[in-house]
């Protein structure tokens, strides 16, 4: 019988409730702090948006950060809240100054949203304003005001001070990675030079804007310096660099636009035509941005992006003069690239040597997919190698960013996932044996290796890497060494070919338990020997301990538990002192005494834990 729908099936929300309810309509995906776009840091950086957008209107050069266990402190320097409207600003939705183009101009929170969905999902929410010798105190739980307190004189320099602690509610078992918000950080402080953040103690500023970025965050040989110019509202840098890929960190008014958008398209384009014009050659677009590693910034005044995160801009016009954003980039690109160029022979020289070697290696790989496809009824994505979900990345699903490609080791294994996984989100790539060791390999053994061929297909990353499939790719291997051969084997693989996925924060590596602590009326999954012993403490007695050797004996029943909600996924992060050559030559290149005294060292670790679990 259907449900009656009547006039009580009509039901209003106050802001918090609905910011609550649909928090993805703000933030994008809540998570558990493990991926560097996940809801916590998202909280982060609304507020700290805030305080950036101070700055840029001459008002305040220093933010502080502080992090302790789940709470953050974020304090700028800034005009401070009117502290008549405190209340008003971070709990009446679309309130805010940035609606007055004349205080707040080529701000990023344009909606008054931010501050807002940061108050209804901290169960501690304070903020604090110092403004004209006074200040105004206001503590929320939930976005629900529960002490507000009256103005009181202040000898505090002026600003804006923010406390809060994401709640668990919302959030589960969260925890801030240092590395995720110190990359942030980095972002604000090469966008906005004469900022000085403070995070726990550690000072962030930059004096060369993205020339500092791409210096920073290049890890690989460059085929000729940076070529780095700045405007008033532009900035760019760009080189070449001796790796596969194509890596663009894009900015729109110092928002990390992780998803480009026009600006973005806007520079390839322009790239694109204006080295074809210098060399007077029709270069292939590929074989001009193969190993591309740019940085560009824009400033838009009413920026329009595709979503509350702003990941991705889709400003058409260059507001209020009304011109495009494409005839905007290009005609800078154009004319001062070209310029460059002229000047710099030796550079323009070093780039159309690499613009052929790329031609060069495109035209033999053409040979190569072509006999592939030949062959590709053999060798079907559809042979049981994966089991696809029904949502991804590129779709308008709410639920995209939660999609994850899990690549496993053996069919009990991935049988055990296919069964217990969301079929919506979760897909799984079953591996053969062990990978080739592609260390020091041209990429053309990406397509004449099997396993190698079809992964990169499932991901949908021959062409794009801006056509990825999952937003998470997760290595799914058990934890002993015949598994941790494999993961290095598959880490390697992506270095080498595709380091942009690691870049852009999508590799993972599961978390599954190593012991099940269990009596007839409690059951403790344990990923450590210190968890194994809080859990025998709490069960007391003799509890049945098993030891899990291997990701098949785990039932599906209990492998629910390890990819649903709870998942346990450490990022595989690029620090910015790594270089991909120097990792993969440690890892995978020839004996060396540093390699075989990490490995006699980390085999005393599992020696010990092995005579414990024997004890």
């Amino acid at each position: 019988m259907a449900e009656n729908y009547n006039e009580s099936s009509i039901k209003s929300l106050d802001w918090k409730e609905h910011i609550r309810l649909r928090p993805g309509m703000y933030i994008g995906k809540l998570g558990d702090g493990a991926a560097h776009d996940d809801g916590i840091y998202v909280l982060i950086k609304e507020i700290i948006d805030n305080s950036i957008d101070e700055f840029v209107m001459g008002n305040g050069k220093s933010i502080d950060v502080e992090i302790t266990d789940r709470q953050v402190m974020i304090r700028d320097y800034g005009r401070g809240i009117p502290l008549g409207m405190v209340n008003a600003c971070v709990s009446k939705i679309n309130t805010g100054a940035k609606y007055d183009s004349k205080v707040f101009k080529k701000a990023v929170g344009l909606n008054g949203v931010g501050s807002k969905a940061v108050n209804a999902m901290s169960s501690l929410f304070e903020v604090q304003s110092i403004r004209d010798g006074k200040t105004k105190i206001s503590v929320y739980k939930q976005g629900k005001l529960i002490d507000d307190r009256k103005e009181e004189k202040s000898t505090e320099k002026s600003g804006t001070k923010i406390t809060f602690v994401p709640d668990t509610e919302l959030f589960g078992n969260y925890h801030f990675i240092s590395d995720h918000v110190e990359k942030m950080l980095w972002n604000y402080a090469y966008l906005n030079n004469g900022l000085n953040i403070t995070f726990n103690g550690a000072k962030f500023i930059a004096k060369n804007g993205l020339l500092d970025l791409l210096q920073n965050e290049v890890h690989a040989g460059l085929c000729y310096p940076i070529i780095h110019m700045k405007f008033e509202d532009f900035e760019f840098a760009f080189t070449h660099v001796k790796q596969y890929g194509e890596d663009y960190y894009s900015f729109v008014n110092g928002q990390h636009t992780t998803q480009g958008g026009t600006h973005q398209t806007a520079f390839k384009e322009s790239i694109v035509r204006t080295i074809r014009e210098f060399y007077n050659k029709t270069f292939e677009p590929s074989d001009i941005r193969t190993s591309i590693v740019a940085a560009l910034s824009i400033k838009v005044q009413e920026p329009v992006f595709e979503s509350q995160t702003k990941t991705k801009l889709g400003s058409q016009y260059m507001e209020p003069d009304g011109q495009t954003v494409r005839n905007f980039v290009n005609d800078l690109v154009k004319v001062n690239l070209d310029n460059f160029l002229h000047k710099n022979p030796e550079t323009a020289e070093a780039l159309l040597e690499k613009i052929l070697r790329n031609q060069k290696e495109r035209k033999e790989m053409a040979g190569i997919k072509k006999l592939v496809k030949a062959s590709a009824k053999k060798t079907s994505l559809h042979n049981k190698k994966l089991r696809d979900c029904r949502i991804h990345l590129g779709s308008k699903d709410e639920r995209r960013l939660e999609t994850t490609l899990f690549i496993t080791e053996g069919d009990s294994a991935s049988g055990s996932i296919t069964k217990s996984r969301d079929v919506n989100t979760q897909a799984v790539f079953s591996l053969k044996g062990k990978p080739l060791n592609s260390y020091g390999l041209s990429k053309k053994i990406v397509y004449q290796n099997d396993e190698f061929n079809l992964l990169q297909a499932a991901l949908n990353i021959d062409e794009d890497m801006d056509n990825l499939r999952y937003n998470n790719i997760v290595i799914a291997t058990d934890a002993d060494v015949d598994g941790m051969h494999i993961r290095l084997l598959l880490l390697t693989f992506f270095l080498q070919f595709y380091p942009d996925l690691i870049k852009r924060g999508h590799l993972y590596i599961l978390q599954t338990p190593l012991f099940r602590v269990r009596n007839k009326k409690e059951t403790f999954y344990c990923y450590s020997q210190e968890e194994k012993h809080k859990a025998i403490d709490k069960l007391r007695g003799k509890p049945e301990i098993t030891r899990f050797k291997g990701l098949g004996e785990i039932s599906p029943g209990e492998f629910k538990y390890f990819i649903g909600s709870d998942i346990r996924l450490d990022p595989v992060i690029l620090k910015k002192d790594s270089a991909v050559s120097k990792l993969l030559n440690f890892y995978m290149g020839k004996n060396t005494p540093d390699r075989q005294e990490f490995i006699i060292d980390n085999l005393k670790v599992e020696e010990e834990d092995l005579a414990e679990d024997v004890a």
